[in-house]
């Protein structure tokens, strides 16, 4: 019961979100409501003539036909529901057009939002299940209002207008059909209701399983390396016979409706056909009375019918929109009004009392972090493995907000710097290498205007490039592929990439573990001509690139536990000595 309440809490909340969202279209969204009703009540007004037919017809097979009578209200029949078809036509152009503008800009505050919310959000979240929310969710609600809203506004006009127009032409028959109508609407709309849970956890295993296989392909080499196909197998057996389930469950739930709907429906044309006969044997109403009833019933039932059906539509879309708003409403980072913009920097960075955890208070990372670098100097920052040292450039990044303490660059904290301009100042080499769909042009200079191709030249000679620009049968222009690509010809792009951004301070993590030996020396010696007047941070594993440093800060457990270079690191015979030494260590 407590679940209960809970998912009608949530339904609340999110179709008040949903509604406030289509506000926006408020304007476009009356006009498709005024043209439903007008197209709804045209179509309940056409019986009312097509009795009054019917009875000049019944009195002219046994008198006088009035031709000219009966051809004028035909005419005016057939113009109310020309009329009519208009206005379903307008309606339906103007549901569309509201539709795919509102799902686009959905689309487009999802992939703003993306930008705004912490990095910290997608370490608990799986890529394929935000991008499930992004395509998936949100097709969902496009094609569920498309078939809903518009439907709904002329569903509840025509059934209003029915029901005076059948209250008017005869009350005993009106309830007589209503009430037979009416059963079979409240046991189907029993049945939206049981659908809904399921609904719900078939969009949420939908987002599980887009991200078990984004996961899995991804990550494909490592599952034939290990031998894992039957592992992901599995797994992704089980999601899949999740979905099943509860996809059948609730689309067998609402599929129930229409069977229920329509024979309740044939159930009230029985029940008008026999209350009318007895009401015109005893004289009481007109052949056409019963004709127009048969039509009534029938706009009757089919707007209930219709109402079923969009219940369990706006179940659908309310699932969805659930998952699409739950990412809106996400926190973001904090927005940065007022803030300054650095553009001539000298490099000097000082980290004073940094504290930081990714889940603080309860686990810190980082303790009391001091360090202070000169313009210039190449600081290593080495350590065993979870030490926290790609936190430390993370936290440099501005990628993770620090919790207490300050990092300063040239005496500016951080903090009082958009984050757009800190990422400016940085060139930045990953050991996860990453290519963009596009040639290598576009790949070298990334975000970036005017690169010549002279200084591509000079680069790509830099970092031993040259070779692979000259196999490319278009140069630069030519599209490259990562799989066609070895690892090291991928890491040396990425750095090629760092030097033609040209960053004042620079963050290499392990740039050269991915290239051979003969390479690793060339671009060594490139970096080291790169790094020439530019703050940078090295993150090493390995100790032998590193000698050269200016400083080398060893880290463990998120405190820096020696400074020095690599002489003195040495011969103080400590932590540093020790690991610099197990490097090299006779593993027979």
């Amino acid at each position: 019961m407590p679940k209960r309440k809970l998912d009608l809490a949530s339904n609340r909340q999110t179709m008040k979100e949903f509604i406030a969202y289509l506000g926006r279209y408020k304007f476009s969204l009356i006009f498709a409501i005024i043209v439903a009703i007008a197209g709804s009540l045209l179509n309940v007004w056409g019986p009312s003539k097509l009795s009054e037919i019917t009875n000049l017809i019944s009195a002219g097979l046994t008198g006088r036909m009035n031709t000219g009578r009966i051809m004028t209200i035909g005419a005016g029949l057939v113009l109310i529901y020309v009329i009519a078809g208009l206005c379903n036509i307008l309606q339906s152009w103007k549901m569309s057009t509201i539709t795919q503008t509102m799902t686009r800009q959905m689309r487009q505050d999802i992939s703003e939002k993306i930008n705004r919310v912490p990095l910290r959000y997608f370490d608990s979240h799986a890529t394929g299940d935000t991008l499930s929310r992004v395509t998936n969710d949100v097709d969902t609600i496009g094609q569920m209002m498309n078939q809903s809203i518009s439907n709904l506004v002329s569903s509840v006009a025509m059934l209003i207008g029915v029901i005076v127009m059948m209250l008017i032409t005869n009350w005993v028959m009106a309830l007589a059909g209503m009430i037979t109508a009416v059963l079979g609407f409240l046991l189907s709309s029993g049945l939206v209701s049981s659908s809904q849970r399921y609904y719900n956890k078939q969009q949420q295993t939908i987002g599980v399983l887009n991200g078990k296989v984004e996961e899995s392909y991804t990550g494909l080499a490592v599952v034939k390396a290990y031998n894992g196909e039957q592992q992901i197998g599995d797994e992704f057996k089980q999601l899949n016979d999740s979905l099943f389930e509860y996809a059948w469950k609730s689309n067998a739930l609402s599929g129930s409706m229409n069977p229920i709907m329509q024979f309740f429906g044939n159930a009230a044309y029985v029940v008008v056909c026999v209350v009318g006969a007895v009401a015109a044997h005893q004289g009481q109403i007109s052949f056409g009375t019963i004709v127009a009833f048969m039509v009534y019933i029938r706009l009757f039932s089919e707007p209930l019918q219709n109402l079923g059906q969009m219940a369990s539509s706006l179940e659908m879309m309310t699932a969805a929109a659930g998952r699409v708003f739950e990412f809106l409403n996400e926190e973001e980072m904090g927005r940065e009004e007022n803030k300054l913009q650095l553009d001539r920097v000298k490099g000097s960075v000082e980290f004073k009392d940094v504290v930081f955890g990714y889940n603080y208070p309860d686990q810190v990372i980082v303790n009391d972090f001091n360090a202070s670098v000169a313009p210039g100097e190449k600081v290593a920052l080495v350590g065993p493995t979870g030490a926290g040292k790609t936190t430390i450039v993370n936290l440099l990044m501005r990628f993770y907000e620090i919790n207490s303490g300050s990092i300063k660059i040239d005496g500016v904290s951080t903090k009082d710097i958009t984050r757009e301009n800190v990422h400016d100042l940085f060139g930045m080499v990953l050991q996860d290498t990453w290519l963009f769909a596009g040639n290598l042009r576009e790949n070298l200079v990334y975000n970036q205007t005017g690169v010549s191709d002279q200084r591509l030249n000079e680069v790509c000679s830099l970092t031993g490039l040259s070779d692979l620009v000259k196999q490319l049968p278009n140069g630069y222009d030519t599209v490259i592929k990562a799989d066609d690509l070895s690892a090291g010809q991928k890491q040396l792009i990425t750095i090629a990439r760092a030097m033609i951004k040209d960053a004042p301070l620079l963050i290499l993590d392990e740039a050269t573990s991915s290239v051979d030996t003969r390479t690793e020396l060339k671009v060594q010696a490139a970096m080291d001509k790169l790094m020439e007047g530019r703050t940078s941070f090295v993150i090493a594993h390995r100790l032998s690139t590193i000698r050269d440093a200016d400083m080398i800060l060893v880290i463990n457990h998120g405190d820096i536990v020696e400074t020095g270079t690599h002489e003195e690191l040495l011969a103080k015979g400590g932590f540093y000595a020790n690991l610099y030494n197990s490097q090299f260590e006779d593993k027979n």
